[in-house]
């Protein structure tokens, strides 16, 4: 029998926050990639940028708190002060890239007839109508802070704006921030046609400013110069609630995002071709003393609005839309509960529309058979029909109750504005468990059939938001299974008593038994293996950092289980180590809609154990919330979820290699067919819906 290799005394893991920037460089590649339709490209810079902000007020912020705290040691990772200088050489690195990109995008633009220009390039024509347009809908809206030399000015800048860094000289020296409008004035700024209607000129707003800087600011200063430079300012996106008992948490959580206003800044962006002295000068009105949180940039700041770039051309110039498919099991029936009721349902958005989620809360919402709706709540649009259906629910005189994730990190006052609302309607409204996330995507339905109460389910994977169901892909199972149904309807009484007992039989539940779980069926395999029967571990996750899981991958594979994984962000399991982790092939897919969906297939000796999951392998998701993953029972859908992965597994236009290095290569076409997965699968359901094929 051959020897079982022993770990290294050393095992390496990538840090997650270095992977996490390999992977938005992939999100760059993507900008990068010429056979993306060109508005394409200049919207991943847009997503590229707005990642990047979240990485600084989460990521870096962590990391700096840790260093502040003599290094504590991560629940996963050991952290050290290198960490820091690692994060902003790569960060440098990829702040260099982007700049390449977009000049080429710019450059691409032009071949389109589309210009983003200088005010300086503009004609008479354009200059007398811009003119005209900052005096009319940008001046009213700008409100200039004056600096004076004996006061820190940060605490006055939101981090969501671009600022200039204003110097007016003279025979007094004068400094001045002034917020860019962009909340309240369109940043791209589309110019009338002169002559041809094929040419299209964008102006950016802060370019707007810039040229007319002098206009906001010579009715009360005397210079004989005047410039302006823009910059950024990065907060610590977390914040402490008071620990008193007597104020409510709604209170406590307000007061927290107050807090985050005045958080410590871990990173200023500025406009690298800023004066050295003028630099000095900013330097000091905004507070900032460590050299790592200054980072230099290009002309513009808060590119993450370029996630709205418009296309004012041609319509091939952006991706054409996929109409989003029906499902033909939900209307083949007169109400969604007859469907449920014949055969468990998967929707996999955004391929399938959204609507069938919506009908199934709003039917239930004037049943008349239907008592009672539970549902988890952390994340919904702005305008949510969902919300709307709970509404009328409650009028209906049903049973709500409503489980709102106050903590659900940047909607954090959204989700206090519709506990509050939800609340004064008379729902039945939860705010969790102080030390958990609830994570979870479930909704139960109580029906009164035949005298007693059916119970129905949805588990996902994603959230109950119109919007990134149009962009995110996510699974959503519709069951009436009994043993699935109670079960889920106990998730809802464990955040209510989580101090009682529950046990669960289907369900994976964190923090009460997922880890454990996905331990046991690891083991499984690795018995499989040594028996020489078949075995295999397909993952799907965004993010696998949890030190426990990766070790037993390892464990696993050496002993001869073959391990594949798809993920999105961060990987701090290392693939491909000779007589170590050869047996772990990763991949990463980055393309049109977020890959966000969480899968677990387990081979069991030729009767693949599937299941799908709101947790990604992270300690936090597995210890430190409230996450459910459900196993798929219906063969014909446990067919379609192995289906799909195996298109995802083929791919040979968007899915990279993740390999020891982290090179972000694309894998090897060979002489395969050039299979792009997200549209693959897109076929593939729609041949699915019309029953052509399974």
């Amino acid at each position: 029998m051959q020897a079982i290799p022993t770990p290294p005394e050393t095992i390496s893991y990538f840090s997650k926050e270095l992977s996490w920037l390999s992977f938005n460089e992939r999100v760059l590649q993507e900008a990068k990639d010429k056979n993306n339709p060109i508005i394409e490209r200049m919207r991943f810079l847009g997503i590229f940028s707005n990642n990047l902000d979240e990485f600084f007020r989460v990521r870096v912020a962590d990391v700096k708190r840790r260093v502040l705290l003599n290094n504590l040691s991560d629940a996963n990772f050991d952290a050290n002060e290198d960490l820091l200088g690692n994060i902003n050489k790569k960060v440098l690195e990829l702040g260099q890239k982007f700049n390449v990109v977009h000049q080429h995008i710019l450059k691409d633009l032009a071949q389109h007839n589309i210009y983003v220009a200088q005010p300086s390039e503009l004609s008479d024509f354009h200059l007398t109508w811009l003119q005209q347009f900052f005096q009319d809908q940008v001046l009213p809206q700008t409100s200039p802070m004056l600096l004076t030399e004996n006061k820190d000015y940060s605490d006055n800048i939101n981090d969501t704006m671009t600022y200039f860094f204003v110097q007016m000289l003279g025979e007094k020296q004068h400094h001045a921030l002034l917020e860019i409008p962009t909340d309240r004035v369109e940043r791209f700024v589309q110019m009338p046609p002169e002559k041809s209607k094929r040419h299209k000129t964008i102006i950016m707003l802060d370019d707007v400013v810039q040229y007319f800087i002098a206009d906001v600011f010579k009715s009360f200063f005397n210079f004989d110069s005047i410039e302006g430079y823009a910059i950024k300012l990065t907060r610590d996106a977390e914040y402490n609630l008071d620990n008193e008992i007597e104020e409510g948490l709604l209170d406590k959580m307000s007061k927290g995002l107050k807090q985050r206003l005045y958080a410590e800044p871990v990173r200023l962006v500025y406009d690298q071709t800023m004066p050295e002295e003028m630099l000095k000068v900013m330097k000091k009105r905004l507070g900032v003393t460590h050299q790592d949180a200054l980072i230099p940039g290009g002309r513009y700041r808060n590119f993450r609005d370029f996630i709205s770039f418009p296309n004012v051309g041609r319509k091939n110039l952006e991706n054409a839309p996929l109409q989003p498919l029906q499902s033909s099991a939900f209307n083949a029936h007169s109400s969604v509960f007859k469907a449920i009721s014949e055969r468990d349902i998967l929707l996999y958005y955004p391929y399938h529309t959204f609507n069938h989620m919506l009908e199934y809360v709003r039917q239930a919402a004037f049943d008349p058979r239907v008592t009672q709706i539970k549902i988890n709540i952390y994340r919904v649009a702005n305008r949510s029909r969902l919300i709307s259906s709970l509404l009328s629910a409650v009028k209906n005189g049903k049973k709500i109750t409503v489980m709102v994730e106050l903590k659900a990190r940047f909607d954090e006052q959204n989700n206090i504005e519709w506990a509050k609302l939800l609340s004064e309607a008379g729902i039945k409204v939860m705010v969790g468990i102080p030390a958990l996330k609830v994570h979870s995507k479930l909704c139960v339905i109580h029906r009164k059939e035949k005298g007693k109460i059916v119970k129905y389910a949805h588990i996902g994977t994603g959230n109950f938001h119109e919007k990134t169901a149009r962009i995110y892909t996510d699974f959503s199972l519709f069951t009436k299974h009994n043993e699935i149904c109670n079960e889920c309807d106990s998730v809802f009484k464990f955040i209510e008593s989580s101090y009682r007992p529950f046990h669960f039989e289907h369900l994976m539940i964190s923090p009460v038994n997922a880890r454990d779980c996905i331990l046991d069926l690891i083991d499984k395999e690795v018995r499989n293996a040594e028996q020489g029967k078949v075995a295999r571990i397909t993952i799907k996750v965004n993010n696998l950092v949890d030190k426990q899981l990766i070790d037993k991958l390892y464990f696993a594979a050496r002993h001869g289980v073959k391990i594949r994984i798809i993920l999105r962000g961060m990987c701090s399991l290392v693939p491909g180590l000779p007589r170590f982790s050869d047996n772990i092939k990763v991949i990463s897919i980055v393309d049109r809609f977020l890959e966000h969906p969480r899968v677990m297939v387990f081979e069991n000796n030729g009767d693949p154990q599937v299941f799908i999951s709101s947790a990604d392998w992270m300690t936090r998701n597995l210890d430190h919330r409230v996450e459910v993953a459900a196993p798929i029972y219906d063969e014909t859908l446990k067919r379609l979820i192995l289906d799909i992965l195996e298109l995802q597994f083929r791919d040979r236009s968007k899915a990279r290699v993740i390999d020891s290095e982290q090179k972000n290569l694309y894998v090897r076409r060979g002489n395969r067919k050039k299979i792009r997965s997200q549209i693959a699968i897109y076929d593939h359901l729609k041949k699915y819906e019309s029953h052509k094929t399974l």
